[in-house]
């Protein structure tokens, strides 16, 4: 478990964590510059697309920092790491707060598209789901004391919440929803403007650049938590 070493981590947090703070500025700028100004307009939804380049990458960032903690958990039940643990925990925040830009975001951009804040949509709901999954397993680090209880209760609620995952993503061609299909296809050809799929591309890549550096962040407040107190808990 070289990989997951917690000096070298802790290194990297300390030596790394400005220049990615740099990056991601200026990454983020690129992309709001490509999504507000230089991206054209919806020939139906106009300006308010716009939001998609928020919405869709907070979207796919909550999605994957869960895919993320429930396989690190599984990873602890096999090989009883720790520092897997520690790992999971610092990603959690970040997942839940870009779940939650989501939820607000798709929620602005459905009031202009169809005609109401909220609708218990599928891909809506089993988000909200989601955002659900990620308060209870950050709410467990604070109500258990025991460390293997809260370890172990954790670790199942990242595991069966993961369960939602292929769920919001198929849910909109398992059921008729308001959410339209998905744009972009790995297997067959996307159905997005170019024009339109490269500020996406460059929002979710300043959005994954935040999500590291708030982990960098927890991680190391983690490790100095449990240095400062010589605690072997989490």
């Amino acid at each position: 478990m070289g990989l997951f070493n917690q000096s070298k981590i802790f290194l990297l947090t300390n030596k790394y964590q400005k220049f990615i703070l740099i990056f991601f500025l200026l990454v983020l700028s690129v992309g709001l510059l490509e999504a507000l100004f230089l991206s054209p307009q919806d020939y139906l939804q106009g300006d308010s697309v716009r939001i998609m380049y928020v919405h869709v990458p907070s979207a796919w960032i909550s999605l994957g920092i869960f895919s993320l903690i429930a396989f690190l958990s599984i990873l602890v039940f096999i090989f009883k790491n720790r520092n897997l643990i520690i790992i999971a925990k610092s990603f959690a925040p970040s997942g839940f707060v870009f779940t939650l830009i989501a939820l607000v975001t798709g929620s602005i951009w459905g009031k202009p598209t169809w005609g109401t804040w909220w609708a218990w949509d599928a891909r809506i709901t089993t988000m909200l789901i989601l955002g659900l999954f990620y308060l209870m397993y950050l709410l467990a680090w604070r109500i258990f004391e025991d460390r293997n209880s809260v370890v172990k209760i954790t670790s199942l609620i990242s595991i069966i919440g993961a369960i939602n995952i292929p769920i919001i993503k198929f849910s909109v061609d398992w059921w008729n929803t308001l959410h339209q299909p998905s744009s972009i296809k790995i297997l067959s050809d996307s159905s997005i403007h170019e024009a339109m799929l490269l500020p996406l591309i460059i929002m979710t890549a300043a959005f994954a650049l935040f999500s590291l550096l708030i982990f960098l962040m927890k991680y190391n407040t983690e490790l100095i938590k449990i240095k400062t107190k010589g605690l072997n808990r989490l």
